[in-house]
């Protein structure tokens, strides 16, 4: 015990370095534990799988382009068109499969109005996949 001893003049002080056996014994048993748990859990069932080739269906969306100019005017790829036809065309694209990808340019001047009620038409026809266009600074 670390607070027995033999010896009469140092019998009442205690001992100043840890007993280490208990914490040994427990490391080896884990130790122990380990060894024979692991094989078990690596044990894999042996299957003939069949083989099979298929290629991935990949399909691109389509890209649109929509543009706000300083003064307000609608784009669609470069076509000048009102709020009610970009309301439209958003609806048509919003049901196409794989869903396109609106690319919204906006001039720096432009009202946010305008670039709140195109993002509101979107997300109305469904669109979620609309990305903002910016130059990159110096």
């Amino acid at each position: 015990m670390a607070f027995g001893s033999f010896d009469r003049k140092n019998a009442s002080t205690p001992m100043a370095e840890i007993n280490m056996v208990p914490l040994i014994d427990v490391v080896l048993v884990l130790l122990v534990i380990f060894i024979v748990t692991a094989p078990l859990m690596t044990h894999a069932v042996k299957l003939d799988l069949p083989k099979a080739v298929s290629q991935a269906d990949i399909q691109k969306p389509e890209k649109i382009e929509f543009s706000i100019d300083a003064t307000g005017d609608l784009f669609w790829n470069g076509q000048p068109l009102s709020r009610q036809e970009a309301q439209a065309k958003f609806t048509e694209a919003g049901q196409k499969r794989p869903q396109p990808e609106v690319y919204l340019r906006a001039d720096q001047g432009v009202a946010y109005r305008f670039v709140a009620e195109t993002l509101a038409d979107a997300s109305k026809a469904g669109l979620s996949k609309v990305a903002f266009v910016s130059d990159p600074g110096k």
